[in-house]
């Protein structure tokens, strides 16, 4: 979709390359220019990662616009359903530059902008590709959070409006980072829970290096980009120092209580009521049944995700050897499952909890660390009960 709104939006560009010498056939000023706006986190989930945007204006022709590649609407058909798969459709939205800075001001989010070292001409590209990416037919996309949002929108207009002189990242080492590790950036202190869902939903892919090119899937990350990016040829800045335009007021938010930490308590607890069932002969089968069937819920939700949707950085996701479709056997057959089965699964939550602190291929969350352990000792509890069952029955 990206690929051919570009050609058509060049289609119409290029008649404007061709006549450059005839300012009077350009629809902005030579006094015209265009700038990226980022905007921090807001109070809201997904506002935590914060926003970009383009801004094109020219005060010779009274025109300040601001175009925003982040809309969305909430009361869209199946809107959940869509986004859980996969398919949900962003649009262009383009309105006055005071609303925009009016609803983050009221939203007391901070807004910075990076003007653009654009050339007249550049500007003028800039602005008929947006344009025409406004038209109906070309507004709306499918969003993708990592390789097709509101930021790589933003970062792949400006890099076209520069024609054959396109955008060439600095390459720095102090930012080899994977997609996760700038995800956990944006959950800090704060999300922690929300990170912990999120782990639990991204697959390997989202641990592989990026490029600093895909660095700016984050806005701020972009930002940050935008104060190094060069022209490809010249090795001209693109943009300007950042301003910032509007301060954080925000309120400071209070710190997540460790989901590691609620797990690590859940498993004492676990543990001791094993030991007194091991000693006392309690009955905690019911335990078993509503612990593996939670799991048995978390892992039909990890295989949708993986094979049901077009997410591309849920594939491949290991969090199944710990939330495995086998925990659907264990609460149906209870003591009665087979011991090799068992086994089976033991394994794959032992190779589970050495991942959650040596992350390779994947990083699993720290909280699954303690809920690992909850779940090999039911297990084990459950082989016991069954080898219980079978000395008795000789």
């Amino acid at each position: 979709m990206m690929k051919k709104f570009l050609w058509v939006a060049l289609a119409v560009v290029l008649p404007w390359m061709a006549g450059a010498e005839d300012q009077a056939e350009r629809p902005l000023s030579d006094s015209a220019y265009a700038s990226v706006l980022t905007c921090g986190a807001g109070d809201e989930f997904y506002t935590a990662f914060g926003h970009s945007a383009i801004r094109v204006c020219d005060p010779a022709r009274g025109l300040d616009m601001v175009y925003n590649y982040g809309t969305f609407d909430f009361d869209a058909p199946h809107f959940y359903w869509s986004f859980a798969r996969g398919k949900l459709n962003y649009c262009l939205s383009r309105y006055p530059f005071e609303s925009f800075m009016e609803e983050y001001f009221f939203e007391q989010r901070a807004v910075w902008e990076q003007r653009l070292r654009l050339s007249a001409q550049e500007v003028n590209n800039l602005y008929l590709m947006l344009e025409t990416n406004y038209l109906p037919e070309y507004r709306y996309y499918m969003y993708d959070f990592f390789r097709d949002n509101c930021a790589t929108r933003v970062r792949d207009m400006v890099d076209a409006s520069l024609g054959h002189d396109r955008l060439s990242p600095e390459r720095r080492e102090d930012t080899n980072m994977s997609y996760r590790d700038i995800l956990y950036q944006s959950t800090e202190g704060t999300l922690l829970w929300w990170r912990l869902a999120i782990d639990m939903a991204l697959g390997v892919r989202c641990d592989q290096r990026c490029s600093n090119y895909e660095y700016m899937f984050s806005p701020l990350m972009m930002m940050g980009q935008f104060d190094t990016l060069t022209r490809a040829e010249s090795h001209e800045r693109v943009a300007e120092p950042t301003v910032q335009l509007l301060q954080d007021t925000r309120k400071a938010a209070a710190r997540s209580v460790s989901p590691t930490l609620v797990f690590w308590i859940a498993f004492l607890a676990v543990l001791a009521l094993t030991f007194a069932e091991w000693r006392k002969g309690w009955n905690l089968r019911w335990m078993d049944r509503v612990l593996f069937t939670v799991v048995s819920l978390l892992s039909v939700l990890a295989l949708f995700l993986w094979f049901g949707t077009d997410h591309y950085c849920t594939k491949l996701n290991l969090n199944v050897l710990w939330a495995s479709p086998l925990f659907i056997y264990f609460a149906i057959r209870a003591e009665k499952s087979n011991r090799w089965v068992v086994m089976v699964q033991v394994v794959m939550l032992l190779y589970a909890m050495v991942m959650t602190l040596a992350p390779l291929p994947q990083r699993l969350n720290a909280a699954l660390l303690p809920v690992g352990l909850i779940l090999l000792i039911r297990l084990l509890s459950q082989l016991r009960r069954g080898s219980g069952k079978a000395v008795r029955a000789e």
